[in-house]
């Protein structure tokens, strides 16, 4: 089979490092395949997909049964049997792992992939290389646009000659900040005295100092993050995004349209001098230096308060509750002895005045990849298999929104109790037939499922049977997502950035991470950048303003 690969600068970039950690497959995953019927029609029987954390129906969280029941939906929306095999890999090295994956084997191998998660970045990285299906007319003719309501969400994916190689069946929601109720009550704040920087950095200095849990030992701080920006996937500063204001140190469109370094930027260096002193202070956690986003949350939420923080940013939407839960599952309790809360901190002036908002990424897509034969067959059968059942409205969309009936959720009549003989937080659910429910979390029975794969607010095509999870917590973070979000800037793609993407977050993440904690000034560590990697620089916007025209 015909295939382009990528540049060899690119895939030893790419490969460096990778590795895996499959939970729901293998190596081992069974070619894909299909056979040509007596019509001539190609009949897929079997599929092989590769995907993140973001199916949280795990192989210990119910994925035999939720693979068990789309088969047999698919089967029945198909007309024939098709064997689905999951390969799920280790969130911290997706793309990595991905890369190898990809350039080093090809469609009909054992364990490559038919279709697969991609970021917005990594399918502008992958779009340009023949690897990925022009899915275009597939997307324009499938069953579900009928109920499209989000139609710019994929219309956006679409390159300058109209082609299509990424699905988006959501779109990309982002991050907004958390602070801890009862420290706001401890320090004599509300949410609504926080509106500029100055306000939010005295609250912070406020944490850190003024013991807002209570210890008599001020031991805490202000705030937390996975790294003080995220270099290697956009939009790199969501995470601490008070602190980065206008900053945006990747490539980007400016006001005009034009594409430029924003590492170069001044606005750059601006934010690593906040960043700087904010360090000096005390106030961030020290652990943000080197933080995945598992340890930022869990010291976010711990129960020992000495080590805690008081701000935390993070996804909306579902994380509203995840975090409430996972407080109240560790007992983590403000000075008056009661169950913490979250509030959701409106952007500060500065971010209105500069991005304008909190971002929402560009969405996450799905991919399906082209065997380069020359014939659709292979790749529509995909897509018909895949997408179009992923958004029919009932059955196959309430797996991937939900997970498998009767482990994930049921519309049978139960009654269960959460957190049994725990006098402060014992819940009895009880439902009666018929009535749609999640269940406990096959992982924690202590706590309620939430959802497998797609957000049922989030999706481009709503389901059409009612089942809807009325979670307060969770309406309440998406209304306010929605409410406080501007979309982000479109990921940056050129050949030159493909070759170097890797060295340049690598290297980006050294000097943000030198000027935070002041091994260098953050002019020296902007003018390092510039004399390190100021020619590469030149030539991507030279490239990426090419294409714009």
């Amino acid at each position: 089979m015909k295939k382009k690969l990528l540049s060899l600068v690119a895939c030893a970039a790419l490969l460096a490092g990778c590795g895996s950690s499959n939970s729901g497959g293998s190596a081992d995953t069974p070619a894909s395949g299909g056979t040509t019927n007596e019509n001539g029609e190609y009949v897929l029987e079997t599929l092989n997909i590769t995907v993140d954390g973001t199916i949280t129906a795990t192989v210990d969280a119910g994925q035999a049964e939720f693979v068990q029941q789309w088969e047999e939906a698919v089967s029945e929306k198909i007309g024939h049997p098709i064997k689905l095999n999951i390969t799920q890999l280790d969130h911290s090295d997706y793309s990595g792992t991905v890369s190898r994956t990809l350039t080093t084997g090809q469609p009909g191998d054992a364990g490559y992939p038919d279709a697969l998660i991609m970021s917005a970045s990594m399918l502008r990285q992958y779009q340009t290389t023949g690897l990925l299906w022009n899915l275009a007319n597939a997307y324009d003719n499938a069953e579900f646009q009928s109920r499209v309501t989000l139609p710019s969400i994929n219309m956006n994916l679409r390159t300058a000659d109209g082609a299509q190689y990424g699905f988006a069946p959501t779109y990309g929601n982002g991050c907004v900040t958390y602070i801890k109720k009862g420290w706001l009550d401890a320090v004599g704040k509300t949410v609504d005295d926080i509106k500029t920087f100055d306000d939010y950095y005295a609250l912070l200095k406020a944490f850190t100092t003024e013991d807002p849990d209570g210890d008599g030992t001020n031991k805490t701080y202000g705030v937390i993050a996975a790294g003080f920006a995220k270099l290697d996937e956009a939009p790199y500063i969501n995470y601490m995004p008070e602190f980065w204001q206008g900053a945006y140190p990747s490539f980007y469109p400016n006001k005009d349209g034009v594409w430029v370094d924003g590492f170069a930027e001044d606005a750059t260096i601006d934010a690593l001098k906040r960043l700087n002193q904010a360090y000096k202070d005390g106030i961030i956690d020290p652990d943000t230096e080197e933080a995945g986003t598992k340890q930022a949350r869990e010291k976010f939420f711990s129960n020992d308060q000495t080590t805690s923080e008081g701000v935390f940013t993070y996804w909306a939407g579902t994380w509203l509750r995840t975090l409430t839960d996972n407080m109240n599952k560790n007992e983590v309790k403000n000075q008056n002895g009661e169950l913490e809360e979250l509030v959701q901190l409106p952007p500060i002036k500065e971010i209105k005045d500069t991005v304008g908002g909190y971002i929402n990424r560009e969405a996450p897509t799905w991919v399906i990849t082209d065997d380069g034969d020359g014939n659709d067959a292979r790749e529509q059968a995909i897509f018909d298999a895949l997408f179009e059942t992923m958004l029919d409205g009932d059955k196959v969309q309430t797996l991937w929104t939900y997970g498998a009936e009767g482990v994930h959720w049921s519309t049978e009549a139960e009654e269960f109790t959460l957190n049994k003989g725990d006098a402060e937080k014992e819940k009895t659910y009880t439902y009666e037939a018929g009535q749609f429910h999640l269940r406990p979390n096959p992982n924690d029975p202590n706590s309620l499922w939430k959802k497998n794969h797609l957000d049922a607010v989030l999706v481009i095509a709503p389901l059409t049977n009612g089942f809807v999870d009325n979670d307060p917590l969770i309406q309440e973070g998406n209304a306010f997502f929605t409410a406080n979000c501007v979309d982000a800037y479109p990921a940056a793609s050129s050949a030159t950035l493909t070759d170097y993407e890797a060295d340049l977050a690598e290297a980006k993440k050294a000097l943000v991470n030198k000027a935070v904690v002041g091994e260098i000034t953050p002019e020296e560590a902007v003018q390092q950048y510039k004399d390190e990697f100021g020619s590469v620089s030149d030539t991507i916007v030279e490239e990426l303003n090419s294409a714009a025209q």
